[in-house]
């Protein structure tokens, strides 16, 4: 007899989560109770927020540089150097090299192939 198939469903609470982001908001509230904190209650803190004392020290600094725009941070990692436009006629211009060296070779064979076939012709000439 056979078995019952049975669908196995993974727990979505052990699924890998993806980042965190922050608002301004709270990253300034953060800020605002972490220099509130007296001695040994960062700790604490930044463990009630899941936070890490690195994410604190870049908000800080973020906000001593730039005040509150530089805490307005959309995307981790640095800033695209690149527009998608750019990035398109670049790769528009690759793949164009590409087929003008193609086209190189191929004019060179059919040439190479235009002298064999007149050098074949002449030596038929003197054979004739």
């Amino acid at each position: 007899m056979p078995k019952p198939m049975t669908q196995i469903l993974p727990n979505p609470k052990l699924e890998k989560r993806g980042r965190r982001s922050f608002t301004v908001e709270y990253k300034l509230s953060i800020l605002q109770q972490a220099d509130a904190c007296q001695h040994g209650e960062l700790g604490p803190l930044l463990r009630r927020e899941k936070l890490y004392s690195n994410q604190l020290a870049q908000w800080r600094r973020e906000f001593a540089e730039q005040g509150v725009a530089g805490l307005n941070k959309s995307q981790p990692g640095p800033a695209v150097s690149k527009t998608a436009e750019q990035k398109r006629i670049e790769q528009l211009e690759k793949e164009l090299g590409r087929l003008r060296r193609q086209l190189e070779v191929k004019d060179s064979c059919i040439s190479l192939q235009k002298k064999a076939l007149a050098l074949i012709e002449a030596f038929d000439q003197e054979n004739s």
